[in-house]
Order: C-alpha cells, then sequence, then structure tokens
C-alpha cells in the first residue's frame, strides 16, 4: 500500500474523519470527508460521473502545507573545503 497518513481532523468527535492522505506511489492526496450531498452546491460545480465530491474542514488545510513544506524544503548547504589539493 503507497497511502501514508497526513493528518486527521483534529476536532473530530470520533477522531476517525475527515483524514487526508499522500499517495507516493500516484503524489497524489487522498481525501476521506463528508460526501457532499447538497443539490445547491453540487449545482455549482462541474463533477463528471466518475468523480465524487467531498469536503473537509479549513482547519485541515495544515496537513496539505506541511507537506509542501516537507518537498520544499531547501537541500542541506554543503561546505567548500578551502585547504588547497595536495
Amino acid at each position: 500500500m503507497t497511502l501514508r497518513k497526513l493528518g486527521k481532523d483534529p476536532e473530530s468527535p470520533s477522531g476517525g474523519s475527515p483524514t487526508i492522505y499522500l499517495d507516493e506511489k500516484k503524489d497524489t492526496y487522498v481525501v476521506q470527508g463528508w460526501k457532499v450531498e447538497d443539490r445547491e452546491r453540487l449545482d455549482q460545480m462541474d463533477v463528471p460521473d466518475h468523480e465524487s465530491s467531498v469536503e473537509i474542514p479549513r482547519r485541515m488545510v495544515q496537513f496539505f502545507l506541511e507537506m509542501e513544506k516537507d518537498v520544499q524544503a531547501p537541500a542541506p548547504e554543503v561546505k567548500k573545503d578551502d585547504s588547497p589539493d595536495v
């Protein structure tokens, strides 16, 4: 399995949902959340039959941002050896 759990909603009463995963093999996020079933909101989106919509609380963005920091972290600086070649 290539899924790595990045975080669960810290305020979820049961501690089980929503959850954000990273699929390291496909380089995609998988989001477990509440089904969007409100017709008014669904009508504002263009969701093909082979896709679905879930929602997560705004506070969970931290898990995406934390992952981005890991990916964008600069490589450690390599110190040049100032001594002359012998």
